[in-house]
């Protein structure tokens, strides 16, 4: 029996590894050099239209202003900023789909902007997948740090039981005993006024009832009947874009602010614009003020005055500008874009921004920020009323326990 002579087909296979790994080498080096100078790109698949695409647009220009003045420095990293920006009409399965198909088709692993809490909440279980970070810079459920939380996901923003803490706080001093709720009947809603509900029967004080009201709601003299037989001194606000104005236009007529005090989670130029006068009185926690006397807020005023003919920024655009600052720091401390850097990279980071300081807690990725209460008033010189920074708390006091919604006091 002959034997085969020459270089076994094991030999064989390993030269010619070798051999293509030696062929593809300088082909490796160049899509390497490639990826290094490649756009950063950032998923924004926005609620552009709807009832909360007010809130989108804000989002919007406010990546779109940090992008424009990024690039003008370089970008990141030497890497140019690219924003990837679909509308999602505010639906959480066009929100899915719109960012899979960045994630397939352009390869985005980075996501920020997504409007509605129901949207996010449909898009972290995929983070993993997609083997992408989202930065939250609006999403204001709780349960997005507590028990839907994802090692993916990070919120810069101040949450929802953030700014419903800032105003439970600020109620401990006021004369008001008896509250009522209306909140937006999806995940932002429920979720703000639940933890407003919890915060008024730890303080002592009677919580008499609360009420719903689908988005993109036009008639609310049903809801405010209801406030006002409720017999409640103030009525706590979960609106939002559309609704918040139907709401407090239609409050003005039935003059519901003399008989109960109006509070709300949020105050937003945008629904001041809208409605004017109507707004005159309303108390609440701010997100993001452009009234708030800080150097860093100063010097993004002045840029955004500039870029925008003079017009301020608005809260949501305020608060894209802070999300866009902390996943800057954390791409530039991880030295890339890839999650397994990323993450870790953005863990327990702290920066200053417009609002002060914002701290990632590590344990479940929520910035922890100062809480702040506005009073919408008038100002001389100034054609429609504006947000007056009345208190602020730090952000020990305003967030919840880690992976929670709710406080030791």
């Amino acid at each position: 029996m002959s034997k085969k002579v020459g270089p076994s087909r094991r030999a064989m296979l390993s030269v010619g590894l070798a051999g293509a790994a030696t062929v593809a080498s300088p082909g490796i080096l160049r899509l390497t050099a490639k990826a290094e100078n490649a756009p950063i790109k950032i998923g924004m698949p926005l609620a552009l239209t709807g009832a909360l695409g007010s809130v989108g647009q804000q989002l919007k220009r406010g990546a779109e202003l940090y992008a424009k003045l990024q690039n003008a420095k370089g970008g990141i990293l030497g890497r140019p900023i690219e924003l990837l920006i679909e509308d999602t009409a505010g639906n959480p399965a066009n929100c899915v789909r719109k960012a899979q198909e960045m994630v397939e088709r352009q390869n985005c692993r980075l996501f920020t902007g997504i409007t509605l809490s129901s949207e996010a909440l449909a898009v972290v279980p995929k983070l993993a997948e997609w083997d992408a970070v989202f930065m939250s810079s609006d999403n204001g459920d709780g349960r997005l740090t507590a028990e839907s939380f994802v090692p993916n996901f990070f919120r810069a923003n101040i949450s929802g039981p953030m700014g419903t803490r800032a105003v439970s706080l600020y109620l401990r001093s006021g004369k008001a005993q008896k509250f009522y709720a209306l909140g937006l009947d999806y995940a932002w809603g429920h979720n703000s006024v639940q933890v407003f509900e919890d915060e008024v029967k730890k303080s002592k004080k009677d919580f008499l009832g609360k009420v719903f009201a689908p988005t993109g709601t036009k008639d609310y003299s049903s809801y405010i009947t209801k406030i006002r037989q409720s017999g409640a001194d103030a009525v706590f606000l979960v609106l939002q874009g559309d609704d918040n104005n139907a709401f407090l236009s239609q409050s003005q007529q039935y003059r519901l602010s003399e008989k109960v005090r109006l509070l709300t989670e949020i105050v937003d130029l945008a629904s001041i614009r809208a409605v004017g006068d109507a707004a005159l009185g309303l108390i609440g926690s701010s997100r993001y003020s452009f009234t708030y006397d800080y150097p860093l807020n100063n010097e993004f005023v002045a840029l955004w005055k500039k870029e925008h003919d003079g017009a301020v920024p608005d809260t949501f655009e305020g608060e894209q500008w802070q999300a866009m600052k902390v996943l800057e720091a954390g791409i530039t401390k991880a030295g890339g874009i890839e999650a397994a850097k990323l993450r870790p990279a953005l863990e327990d980071i702290e920066i200053e921004s417009v609002k002060g300081k914002v701290h990632i807690r590590k344990c479940d990725h929520q910035g922890v920020q100062q809480g702040f209460m506005v009073e919408v008033v008038k100002q001389e010189g100034i054609a429609t009323p504006i947000p007056k920074v009345i208190a602020t708390f730090p952000g020990e006091s305003t967030t919840p326990k880690c992976n929670s919604m709710t406080f030791d006091d």
